[in-house]
């Protein structure tokens, strides 16, 4: 048995952004964006077709710090007139920030309690979100999780809630024509993993390697053109579709090993999510041969080759993207990566892997494989 459930209304297309006066429908709203001045004058002209927002929260770094958040809240309390939805306008640091404060309603201590799993889901009662993306990778847009970063503990914490799925996804390719080629390689990757880990996931469903496949085709094709044509329209839009996708794959199943082992990655070494959650897919790959069932079904549908094959054409298109396969490019030594890769499959992102431990360990070169008896 299976099932698949997704509440969010995606309104996807060039110029949508026009369209979300009326998704805000009169409505009090609070605005979570970044500062510079290209999102400075997107905001000048939401305000002047949905009113002035009660607040602006424009000071959103990348991969959202607790004690940040924190401060952040507290600009909630005391507003004349509480926001009635919450409108992230952004990546998926601004959306991720969006449903800590959607989730906590001013009251940060509420959140934190839910997030450290000191208090259950009745305790918390979200505002509603409109999540508008403007860079295609963290599909955050139409998941109800967020990722939130404890940089001076070493710890990254996943904020879910049925009521975080957004109200609304407005997903406007136009918005993503000025990002840079690292940034959207990196988030190009990201959407690519997220793909991937939702089929060698214990929650996969055939509903979701549908939408899988679809994302990491219209990935693969795609993102290497678009790294040397970054202001191609056709192209932004292409990999905008294959972004919400790949959200679609894994707003059920969460995602897996790849993303278990990227977060401490990212905590001690600095290498950027996309970057840190890809460049072992192909490792995965290998170590997932001859599993069968939705895993071999999607990545034959994919790659059009067995996992050996799967695994060589991704590292090409990775390297030709700039992208190192190999764990000692990003200052990690082995005993680490061995400790890297045992200690993943102990979360709950690494629980959600139908591979072994063993096999994972022999395709990183760690370990030999066992001889038939």
């Amino acid at each position: 048995m299976w099932s698949y459930r997704n509440p969010v209304d995606v309104r996807f297309g060039q110029g949508s952004f026009s369209e979300l006066c009326n998704l805000i429908s009169g409505r009090s709203y609070a605005l979570v964006t970044y500062g510079e001045p290209y999102f400075r004058g997107l905001t000048e002209e939401l305000a002047k077709r949905a009113g002035e927002p009660v607040l602006i929260i424009d000071d959103i770094a990348p991969n959202p710090d607790i004690d940040h958040l924190r401060h952040q809240t507290a600009r909630f309390t005391g507003l004349k007139t509480a926001p009635e939805v919450i409108v992230a306008l952004g990546g998926g640091s601004v959306i991720d920030s969006a449903k800590v404060f959607a989730a906590a309603r001013g009251n940060f201590d509420a959140m934190e309690a839910y997030l450290k799993k000191r208090a259950s889901a009745d305790t918390i009662n979200p505002w509603p979100l409109i999540a508008v993306p403007t860079t295609a990778g963290t599909g955050s847009e139409v998941t109800c999780w967020g990722t939130v970063w404890d940089n001076a503990n070493g710890v990254k914490y996943s904020l879910a809630h049925p009521a975080l799925y957004p109200q609304y996804a407005l997903v406007d390719p136009a918005l993503m024509i000025g990002k840079s080629k690292d940034l959207t390689i990196q988030t190009g990757l990201d959407a690519l993993s997220h793909s991937l880990e939702s089929l060698w996931n214990r929650n996969a469903n055939p509903v979701s390697m549908a939408h899988a496949v679809a994302a990491a085709r219209g990935v693969l094709s795609t993102l290497p053109a678009l790294a040397g044509d970054l202001r191609n329209p056709q192209l932004r839009e292409r990999m905008a579709r294959a972004a919400t996708l790949a959200g679609f794959a894994f707003s059920n199943t969460k995602t897996a090993i790849a993303h278990s082992l990227s977060y401490p990655i990212t905590l001690r070494h600095g290498v950027p999510h996309g970057i840190a959650c890809s460049f072992s897919l192909p490792m995965i790959i290998r170590s997932v041969a001859g599993h069968g069932g939705i895993c071999e079904e999607g990545l034959r549908a994919i790659f059009g080759c067995d996992a050996a094959g799967a695994a060589e054409r991704l590292e090409t298109t990775l390297s030709k993207l700039g992208v190192a396969t190999d764990y000692r490019h990003y200052g990690i030594e082995e005993a680490e990566w061995r400790e890297l890769i045992e200690s993943a499959f102990e979360g709950e992102r690494g629980q959600n892997f139908i591979g072994e431990r063993q096999e994972l360990l022999v395709a990183a070169g760690l370990e030999e494989k066992a001889s038939a008896a």
